[in-house]
């Protein structure tokens, strides 16, 4: 079947008015058996909504939690839509947030609870939509008009009870999930600041939460998104109460002193160190009281002499009590990382066979290519685990650890090393620029120390895995990874002290200002946002960017900023020292390409790959993606990077759109990779997608953002189901 083009039609509908709702179901005429009944629905919804529990919805048609359930396995036993009819799927309807800028991004899973869709728009609005017919009930902007002054990356929200949880900036909500007005119960006036309770200044620090939390009994328990760079904050794992938003408990992943792993820091990393955070999310098992995590890198990503030692729990898989915090058992995947090649997903929780016994498990995959299993209630390795010899080396004052783990088994989804043989040949002008840069940044080890000469990492930052996660078929015992298979390039530089941008702003965004892979360029940033929101930006930090309100005095940060106005700088030597001062900074650190801007390593640059978790073997691996402009002069099968994951069906499919650069959603057959049909949309789908079911219909639905890796951004959400 030829791929349906996209027809460029938005469905949008009146706004539903929650006032005017009548105070008893009574008195509402009986519901239209061929369209749901908002009214109706969102009455049945405040009556269970005190009841309610994410990841054991009212109904099986729901898409209760972010990844589908509780244990992350992205699985539905949904079966309308199958191998059979899946090539018949057509938009049913389409809801265009009117939010994306450029840039922006949209990595939301939506939520679906009693027919009520539930997700975010490219500058964080949260709204409900009626998800049989796309049509808007309500909408609430925590800019209160304002123009939200930068992107910020964010993949939903969680339902609950009467109220809707979700994250903007340092600011915790609750909202009611009948109107979506705050709820005044909950901390200060509808929200709790993620900044307090961290035991430094709040106003020195930036935080957030880029992936929902969960909710286990009467806690909310969520990671945080945390700079990279220093000043950085530390990423504590904790649980707030669900009603007040009151702290319960907190874990602290970097130790403070008498806690398990506190000689693995600086004596006094606890108070300045920063990262070590859940950002991608946790899972929850609520039979065994425990909540997973998987952590991230300790900050700065590249040069730890200021935090020697292993470093737990940064890049550690955590088991806890879900009800206090503790700490059950630990694995880390990785001690002192100078890679940034942190925990890219949550874990998830399957059921493995082991000599013809069931055995919960944990599966964890990693940005190297491979797939961790321990045994869900100790921690025990399910598969062979050996530690391999470091390469050395660094630079001065750095210290690499000796060794690091490695699965014996699986074999890993994504190749392990570069060499001359493996740079691309697309044609022979991009063999030679990629074999210029690889002689330029040769590395002759994978886990060679970043340096001043440059190193290409491989696999790169970015994947093998990466946020969106791994689907579980329990039937089966497969797990689905997309893959990223692209090098990168990281150089340091002496840091400098010259100027106050130099000092604090060129690592990120570049010393000419265009921006870099991980910061966008701030020329003509005036031209988007006011002074006062520069200032606002710069002292308060925003997603992976530090906070300097406590860094720096305002009459430097206003310095700083004329210096971005005019070209003046006014304060080269108000540059002080800092505990946050390192002797380097990144210099270059951005995707490995070209001449012409594609990936300079040969295909596939990403695949998808189905991983026996029974046997450690790989069933299937295939390229996952097209670059459009390749395709149309005939060089297909080349694979694309991609950010999400897939759903897995119980009836045989395997849904995903996630692709950078090709616009589409894809179904695979679960068992062989065969493709059964594919679809265009009006931007990349960098998002896991949802399925569920209203009034005996099943439907798919994507958030389609793009704005990944220089890609058009978009703002819209597209259902798909079969044709009445």
């Amino acid at each position: 079947m030829a791929p349906r083009e996209w027809d460029g039609s938005t469905v949008l509908g009146p706004i539903a008015i929650f006032s005017a709702l009548p105070s008893s179901p009574a008195s509402h005429p009986m519901p239209d058996p061929n369209r749901p009944n908002r009214p109706l629905l969102l009455i049945l919804l405040a009556a269970v909504a005190g009841c309610a529990q994410p990841g054991t919805a009212t109904h099986p048609e729901d898409w209760p939690v972010y990844g589908g359930n509780t244990d992350n396995t992205h699985f539905t036993t949904l079966s309308q839509i199958s191998p059979a009819n899946v090539a018949q799927l057509e938009v049913a309807w389409t809801f265009d947030t009117g939010d994306a800028f450029e840039g922006s991004e949209m990595q939301a899973n939506p939520i679906v609870i009693d027919g009520i869709l539930y997700a975010t728009t490219p500058r964080l609005q949260v709204f409900a939509l009626d998800a049989a017919t796309g049509e808007q009930l309500w909408r609430f902007d925590p800019n209160a008009g304002e123009r939200a002054t930068s992107r910020i990356r964010h993949r939903g929200v969680t339902v609950t009870g009467d109220r809707v949880l979700f994250n903007y900036r340092n600011r915790l909500y609750a909202l009611d999930r009948r109107t979506g007005e705050p709820i005044p119960t909950f901390g200060d006036g509808g929200w709790v600041d993620l900044r307090e309770g961290l035991g430094r200044p709040a106003e020195g620090l930036s935080v957030s939460a880029s992936s929902p939390g969960v909710v286990f009994e009467d806690l909310f328990i969520i990671g945080s998104s945390v700079p990279e760079s220093l000043p950085s904050s530390p990423g504590d794992i904790r649980a707030y109460d669900v009603e007040t938003g009151a702290l319960r408990w907190s874990f602290h992943t970097i130790p403070h002193p008498g806690e398990f792993g506190y000689e693995t820091w600086p004596p006094d990393a606890w108070e300045i160190a920063g990262g070590a955070n859940a950002w991608s999310g946790v899972t929850l098992d609520p039979g065994r009281a425990m909540v997973f995590a998987a952590t991230g890198s300790a900050s700065y990503d590249f040069y730890g002499a200021n935090r020697l030692g292993d470093n737990l729990f940064a890049n550690t898989v955590l088991a806890l009590d879900a009800r206090t915090g503790e700490r059950i058992w630990h694995f880390q995947g990785l001690r002192h990382d100078m890679w940034d090649r942190d925990f890219p997903a949550p874990p998830t929780l399957v059921t493995v066979d082991r000599d013809g016994t069931s055995v919960d498990a944990v599966a964890q995959i990693t940005k190297t290519g491979h797939v961790f299993l321990f045994d869900r209630a100790d921690g025990t390795p399910l598969f062979p685990i050996e530690e391999r010899t470091m390469p050395g080396g660094g630079l001065a004052g750095e210290r690499m650890a000796e060794s690091q783990p490695f699965p014996v088994l699986p074999p890993p989804f994504a190749r392990q090393s570069l060499t001359v043989e493996g740079l691309t040949d697309r044609t022979p002008e991009a063999h030679a620029s990629a074999l210029a840069t690889f002689n330029a940044f040769s590395t002759a080890d994978p886990f060679s120390a970043p340096d001043t000469s440059g190193t290409i990492i491989f696999p790169g930052v970015d994947g093998g895995a990466e946020w969106g996660g791994a689907g579980f078929d329990p039937e089966t015992g497969l797990l689905y990874i997309n893959s990223n298979e692209m090098a990168w390039l990281l150089k340091l530089v002496p840091h400098s002290d010259e100027s106050l941008y130099a000092a604090n702003c060129a690592s990120c965004h570049g010393e000419d200002q265009e921006g870099t892979a991980t910061a966008p360029t701030l020329t003509g940033i005036f031209e988007r946002m006011s002074r006062d929101d520069v200032v606002a930006l710069v002292r308060g930090g925003t997603g992976l960017m530090p906070a300097f309100g406590a860094a720096m005095g305002g009459g430097t940060i206003n310095d700083l900023v004329t210096y971005l106005e005019t070209g003046v700088d006014a304060s080269a030597a108000e540059v002080g020292e800092t505990p946050y001062d390192l002797p380097y900074r990144t210099a270059l650190f951005d995707i490995f390409l070209d001449h012409e801007g594609y990936p300079g390593i040969k295909p596939p640059w990403g695949t998808l790959n189905a991983i026996d978790l029974n046997e450690g073997t790989i069933r299937w691996s295939i390229p996952f993606g097209e670059y459009p402009a390749l395709t149309a002069m005939g060089q297909t099968g080349t694979g694309t990077d991609s950010y999400g994951g897939p759903i897995v069906t119980q009836n045989g499919l395997l849904i995903i759109a996630a692709t950078t650069y090709d616009d589409r959603i894809r179904a695979f057959d679960k068992l062989t990779g065969d493709l059964l049909w594919e679809a265009a949309l009006p931007a990349a789908g960098n998002a896991t997608p949802s399925m569920y079911m209203v009034n005996g219909k099943q439907y798919i639905v994507i958030a389609c953002g793009g704005g990944k890796n220089g890609a058009p951004s978009g703002g819209t959400y597209v259902a798909f189901a079969l044709p009445d």
